[in-house]
């Protein structure tokens, strides 16, 4: 990322300290974008995604803090600097525990406070890409997103990936578990060796066994040879264990056995093997209530799960729709030979209105079954809604339903005003701030409507 690149939004009540600080940011390269409150700050996190946040501690209304704990509700990875001239070491102190980056007290010298950005940009991973310790972003090529949701996520897997802590990935089916798993393994430093995957849910436990830890020439009936197991397979390397909520209970405790002595004993050897690998794992299953219902092991949970990243499903990141549907669509013109121009506009408004229960995975089948059946360059509203109405769909909880009608109703409302958010807020009887925190909640972004207008 060039520093051109790089977003700060600055937060304070004080209109010339605002205006002053952005001039200097900006002739350093920065982009800048300034709010005068917490409230209107929280609606920039959608649509201007910045990679720092510098706040004023006191201001009218929400306060610097206050503005902190809710960005790192949504936001955990993104650092934020506080500013004030009323700077007390107690503050600074509760500021540092409450995760904020760095206190700044006023009056303070610009160089310090662009020293604490800089620091706060490589710390979160968006070193300038001329700089020497600039990141690649190859791993995330198969990742195809510009939704800030999914930007938090890309900087926490970067942190992971830097890392060797063992990483549960959790989300519902079909959001792209697997693809992030191989995210990791790609920026991480073993991305020169084998990245492995197992699906522990479609392989019978009397073969599992063998899978992952491989067998000796006739340890049972069948083995007419040895065979190398999937872990010495990934030496070096990343294994993945898709699914490890399906786990027999029996199988768990040897698994166990591995992670913590580090090598494994193949089916019918005497002899124990070293190995080097690191574990990934990912269910769509809630662990911790599988360890309350007696089907997962608590202490395994502990070995696998050292740090949890949370796949967000395709309706909270509605703003990716399209690109992922022209993304599936070149994909399948490819396969196919077909030359396709694209999406209608009536088309791409319900492919982003659609409920998604079957998240990406079925966005993808959607895409192939309107394409298939396309006699036309364009793919038609109509071949869409065929498409989505002949996908299964499932009963949704209580809450789940209650959070597609809100999503569903401001989507509607987004495109009757195209994106007008303040019309919007009108017709729903609600203050700006209020719509604001409810877009900010369903991760919707007025700038996608507008764009439809045009």
């Amino acid at each position: 990322m060039k520093q051109s690149e790089q977003r700060i939004l600055l937060v304070d009540d004080d209109e010339s300290l605002l205006g002053i600080l952005s001039l200097r940011l900006k002739a350093t390269g920065y982009k800048v974008a300034t709010s005068e409150s917490a409230e209107n700050a929280l609606a920039h996190l959608t649509t201007f995604r910045p990679h720092v946040v510098v706040t004023d501690l006191r201001m009218g209304g929400m306060d610097g803090m206050a503005l902190a704990e809710l960005i790192h509700k949504r936001h955990s990875g993104l650092p934020i600097i506080i500013l004030t001239a009323h700077g007390t070491i107690p503050e600074a102190v509760t500021a540092i525990k409450g995760g904020v980056f760095s206190f700044l007290t006023k009056p303070f010298d610009s160089k310090i406070l662009l020293e604490h950005i800089e620091k706060a940009l490589k710390w979160s991973g968006h070193t300038p890409s001329d700089s020497p310790e600039a990141k690649p972003t190859a791993w995330r090529k198969q990742i195809i997103s510009h939704s800030p949701i999914m930007e938090e996520l890309m900087s926490q897997t970067g942190l992971v990936a830097a890392s060797e802590a063992s990483a549960f990935i959790h989300g519902e089916t079909g959001t792209g578990k697997e693809v992030l798993a191989r995210a990791i393994h790609d920026a991480s430093p073993r991305r020169d060796k084998p990245f492995i995957d197992i699906n522990c849910c479609v392989i019978p436990e009397t073969l599992l066994e063998s899978e992952l830890f491989g067998h000796t020439k006739g340890a049972f009936t069948g083995a007419s040879q040895e065979k190398q197991g999937l872990f010495q397979a990934a030496n070096g390397g990343t294994l993945f264990l898709d699914e490890i909520g399906d786990m027999p209970p029996t199988l768990q405790g040897k698994l166990l056995r591995v992670l913590q002595e580090k090598q494994i004993r193949p089916l019918g050897s005497t002899r124990s093997i070293p190995i080097n690998v690191r574990v990934l794992s990912a269910s769509h299953r809630d662990l911790e209530a599988e360890i309350k219902n007696g089907n997962f092991r608590e202490d395994l949970f502990y070995r696998l799960v050292v740090v949890t990243l949370e796949v967000p499903p395709l309706s909270k990141r509605r703003e990716d729709i399209p690109l992922l549907a022209r993304h599936f669509l070149d994909k399948l013109c490819e396969q196919s030979s077909k030359e396709m121009t694209g999406f209608s506009p009536d088309a791409i408004k319900l492919l982003v209105a659609a409920p998604w229960p079957g998240n990406v995975r079925q966005l993808r089948n959607v895409v192939e079954h309107a394409l298939t059946l396309s006699t036309s360059p364009i793919i038609s509203a109509a071949l869409i809604q065929k498409a989505i109405r002949d996908e299964p769909e499932e009963i949704p909880s209580f809450s789940g339903a209650r959070d597609r009608f809100e999503r569903d109703y401001l989507v509607q409302l987004l495109q009757m005003t195209h994106g007008n958010v303040s019309h919007s807020a009108d017709i729903a009887k609600r203050n700006r701030t209020e719509f604001y925190k409810l877009l900010n909640r369903h991760q919707l972004d007025p700038a996608l409507f507008r764009t439809q207008k045009q």
